[in-house]
């Protein structure tokens, strides 16, 4: 299976930090104009347990998330999608009043071996992308909100 890692630190602590990803609206916050993703039916939040129904563009995409820890870590896996197989742990660190956000995704590619040697730079190449600008949203919101209430 392969992995893709992105960090990033923010100068926000790790509350608020992992408190914007609880919000209602973070995903359409982290989401892309382009594709555009489509929130279909959501239940619950992060929390284990909780269910995203997604379209991307013309690809429905499911999530359940699997795992939580209020301040440390959340993860998603996916249902059905494009993906033979996706696990994203999103992992907040407390660095003393600043907060490392770790996006850890291990992911299979559907069509074996031959088919992620072909296209696995691609799919690297589009999460690189994703990550930086859902890391730099993260960064706006979070260290624009830090001094001000809500």
């Amino acid at each position: 299976m392969a992995t893709f890692v992105r960090s990033v630190v923010i100068d926000a602590p790790v509350e608020a930090v992992f408190g914007f990803h609880e919000r209602e609206d973070a995903l359409v916050r982290l989401s892309p104009s382009f594709p555009r993703v489509h929130v279909v039916r959501k239940t619950g939040g992060i929390e284990a347990g909780a269910r995203v129904d997604l379209r991307i563009g013309p690809v429905a995409w499911a999530a359940l998330h699997t795992r939580y820890e209020k301040n440390r870590l959340f993860v998603d896996e996916q249902l059905h999608g494009p993906f033979r197989r996706w696990i994203h742990r999103h992992e907040f660190e407390d660095l003393h009043g600043r907060t490392r956000l770790t996006d850890r995704v291990e992911y299979r590619l559907r069509g074996g071996t031959m088919v992620e040697a072909v296209f696995g730079w691609l799919v690297n190449l589009g999460l690189r992308r994703m990550f930086r600008a859902r890391h730099s949203a993260t960064k706006r919101f979070c260290e624009g909100k830090k001094n001000r209430a809500g």
